[in-house]
């Protein structure tokens, strides 16, 4: 699928490809999420969450194309978008390899782009830091209530293992299996990772729970995004797994 960008309309379904697009080319972007909020200052249609767009409006906004992914989005709605006849493009993403060939995909195959620089970019940034033997273990919980953690195959887990973290998870049957929290701080980790999305941990929710292990703060848009962030991601990453950031708790 290859369209020309002049005059061509876009709709995201994703809040990473949102700013991709948008960062890439203003005015391509017409609709996006209620939880696309990068680029600051994002002025599109808004068009629901990932898990609940509104289909209809999305048709009625007759777009070029509408770019998903397997992960965020339902096939359900997709499939109702395409049998309106709309293009839909639907990426996946669990390695950080594999991002930078989906972004190229959308941005050059999709809509037509040439190729945007932070793109080469952000993959500069990262060529210097080839996965490595992990350091560290960590347990890194997505979700509270019930608790939430990274499993295998995951975009996260790769960004991770590329700065010396090995997710103690990783291996396990479910992507984002359901731990009990007395499993969690029994396990094998010496490290917590918080990110501060999907659900948004702090300082004051989340380190408490693992009494035993530091916690390291992090940025889930640097975490978990594929876009314009990952240019800096290493770094900003790596300055919260190893800098002041890393919470030391020694007891509950």
């Amino acid at each position: 699928m290859r369209l020309r960008s002049v005059d061509r309309r876009v709709v995201s379904l994703v809040p990473s490809l949102s700013e991709a697009v948008a960062v890439s080319a203003p005015g391509l972007l017409v609709a996006a999420t209620d939880w696309c909020s990068h680029p600051a200052g994002l002025d599109v249609v808004r068009i629901g969450g990932t898990k609940n767009p509104d289909t209809a409006r999305i048709v009625a906004l007759a777009p070029d194309l509408v770019i998903a992914n397997e992960e965020e989005n339902r096939p359900q709605d997709l499939d109702e978008l395409r049998a309106a006849g709309l293009a839909v493009m639907v990426t996946e993403v669990r390695t950080l390899d594999q991002a930078f060939r989906e972004l190229a995909r959308v941005l050059v195959d999709g809509c037509g782009l040439t190729r945007p620089g932070w793109l080469d970019a952000a993959e500069a940034a990262w060529r210097p830091l080839p996965p490595r033997p992990p350091e560290r273990a960590a347990v890194v919980p997505i979700w509270r209530r019930p608790w939430m953690v990274l499993g295998r195959d995951t975009f996260a887990g790769d960004v991770l293992a590329r700065l010396g973290v090995r997710n103690v998870y990783g291996d396990h049957a479910d992507r984002y299996p359901r731990i009990p929290l007395d499993d969690l701080n029994a396990g094998p980790a010496d490290l917590v990772v918080l990110p501060d999305e999907p659900y948004r941990f702090t300082a004051g929710d989340g380190p408490e729970a693992f009494p035993r292990l530091p916690a390291a703060l992090v940025s889930g848009r640097h975490l978990t995004w594929y876009g314009p962030s990952l240019a800096r991601a290493p770094e900003v990453l790596a300055a919260a797994l190893d800098g002041p950031a890393l919470l030391h708790r020694t007891g509950p």
